[in-house]
């Protein structure tokens, strides 16, 4: 009896040990042996255009796995022969992924629906296919390139995106993904679905863009037909709504395929309206009357002698090499005079000049919404000298993005208000259709009397016999085309070589619609040809010409 007892005291106490002190750990690794979690992916948000058409949309993959423990060994060799079969891959494989002790084992990813119709018709225990997005992109009319490439990005193999819109937006377009528990009894067969334990997944949100993709598929062409005619090294046309900020066409060249972009160079994924740093030229003039215009310093019919001038030892010269002698500030604008700007930032004064040119955001990021965006800051004033400020007038030795630079211009042709840049004009939720509109920061920089004043005199660079934007007059469109050329020197190999030519104007004048920007880099082209007025402005010309027909605009 004491015996006995003594053993029913010891069974006991393993009893509790068991069922209490280790109930825990126990139920854990019981919960490990007979639970097979797995992810319920959610599903990748579309990207829209303007109009509701998709430039984005996915098509169904899926990813193969098998549970081995659900297959008999006499059965390995025979499953192995089918499932080799239908996925295309040796036998001899697939047996070694069956005979695997993991209850989770890879077979293969990105299986089209077709495929996965045939796995599902084998007699095949244990084989469990998870559904993937693989995203759409559309064909640009450029060969070899997908559709506003440089705008949108792509999805890496991993499912992340990668540059522009894809890259900025991924964590909103990805979603959350869900979860899913199957319960397996004691000979590894599934029984039921745990509900308790499963995550529903969420879809990513889909995004409905400002662009117009009429506008870039002729942006596309244009930028292309250019970049190749002037032997150049690539070349961009930006346009953006010029009251909402919204970014209605986004064209580089050359671009990239974003369905084969493995095949792509990584260069071509560098988008240089975002992240290309580069010296404007002469477009920035108009940055620089504007802050003599609003402080007074200067009137459209001010008058003056402009003469070559050295600064600090430097000789500042304009494009002819001539000096002018007496002229009006319309007639520097006009001509795009160096000395002439150099005479507005004198009048205006050091300290109200860099304080305008801070206003209209040169040297800060925009905030545009696609992934990468540089920015290089102005020097602090402290470190400027005489020829810093002198040469920023006319927009050399300061350093901005083709869309900081469009941005700028864009607040005289809004009246005075500076508007954030954005591609995306609406964030909608698949699940409830809800639109979330993207508001956009904004900013007054100068009165609208004197965006008003301004942009007649950018009118006037197009219309006056000896204007430089004479390339992008539209007939019938008199006094309604405000433009700006620019011409700047860049370094190459530590020598002032290279050039950036560009045009940016914005129409009607009037009551602007859109404003837009052509750049075109290192173009290799005759000294006498390699400027903003003949290279830059007829692009910009022909594109206006384009857009005035399908947004029915009337002078």
């Amino acid at each position: 009896m004491l015996c006995f007892a003594s053993l029913a005291i010891l069974l006991l106490g393993h009893l509790f040990q068991v069922q209490v002190g280790e109930h825990t750990a126990l139920a854990a690794a019981a919960a490990k042996e007979d639970n097979m979690s797995f992810v319920l992916p959610a599903h990748r948000g579309e990207i829209l255009d303007s109009n509701g058409q998709v430039l984005v949309g996915t098509v169904p993959t899926y990813s193969v796995y098998v549970d081995p423990a659900l297959i008999r060994a006499d059965q390995v060799d025979a499953d192995a022969a089918q499932i080799a079969a239908v996925l295309k891959m040796s036998e001899s494989q697939v047996v070694q992924v069956l005979s695997e002790p993991n209850q989770y084992a890879f077979l293969a990813d990105h299986v089209s629906q077709t495929v996965k119709d045939q796995l599902s018709l084998l007699p095949v225990n244990g084989l469990i296919l998870t559904e993937e997005d693989e995203p759409v992109y559309e064909p640009s009319a450029v060969p070899g390139e997908s559709f506003a490439a440089n705008l949108l990005g792509f999805v890496n193999a991993d499912g992340q995106g990668q540059y522009g819109v894809e890259g900025y937006y991924n964590s909103l377009l990805t979603g959350k993904a869900g979860e899913a528990s199957e319960i397996k009894d004691s000979q590894g067969y599934a029984i039921y679905l745990n509900q308790a334990h499963n995550v529903p997944a969420q879809d990513g949100d889909n995004l409905e863009l400002g662009l117009s993709s009429q506008v870039q598929y002729w942006a596309e062409q244009a930028i292309a037909e250019a970049v190749t005619k002037d032997s150049a090294q690539s070349g961009e046309i930006l346009v953006m709504n010029t009251h909402t900020g919204a970014i209605q066409a986004w064209a580089d060249y050359p671009s990239y395929d974003a369905t084969d972009y493995a095949s792509a160079p990584i260069g071509d994924f560098a988008d240089q309206s975002v992240d290309g740093l580069y010296q404007p030229g002469s477009v920035m003039k108009t940055v620089t009357f504007a802050g003599g215009l609003q402080d007074g310093a200067i009137t459209p019919g001010y008058t003056f002698d402009e003469q070559q001038t050295v600064v600090d030892g430097v000789l500042i010269h304009d494009w002819d090499d001539q000096s002018h002698g007496q002229v009006t500030m319309q007639k520097v604008l006009d001509m795009s005079l160096n000395n002439g700007a150099m005479k507005v930032m004198n009048l205006e004064g050091t300290n109200a000049f860099y304080t305008n040119m801070l206003g209209f955001g040169i040297g800060a990021p925009t905030g545009v919404d696609l992934a990468g965006e540089a920015n290089q800051q102005m020097a602090s004033q402290s470190k400027l000298s005489m020829l810093d400020y002198s040469e920023m007038s006319f927009g050399q030795s300061v350093v901005v993005t083709p869309v900081e630079m469009l941005a700028a211009e864009n607040a005289i042709a809004n009246g005075g208000v500076w508007v954030e840049p954005h591609a995306v004009d609406a964030i909608i939720d698949p699940t409830t259709g809800t639109t979330t509109p993207v508001v956009p920061t904004t900013r007054q920089v100068i009165s609208s009397a004197t965006a008003s004043t301004l942009t007649t005199m950018m009118t006037h660079v197009v219309d006056d016999s000896d204007g430089e934007g004479f390339d992008a007059r539209i007939p019938g469109w008199s006094g309604e085309v405000a433009g700006k050329t620019g011409t700047a020197q860049e370094p190459i190999n530590g020598k002032m070589t290279g050039s950036v030519t560009s045009f940016v104007g914005f129409l009607p004048a009037s009551d602007p619609q859109f404003t837009m920007m052509v750049v075109i880099n290192e173009p290799q082209v005759p000294a006498a040809d390699d400027f903003g007025s003949l290279l830059a402005a007829p692009v910009w010309r022909q594109m206006a010409e384009q857009m005035i027909d399908y947004y029915h605009l009337t002078p």
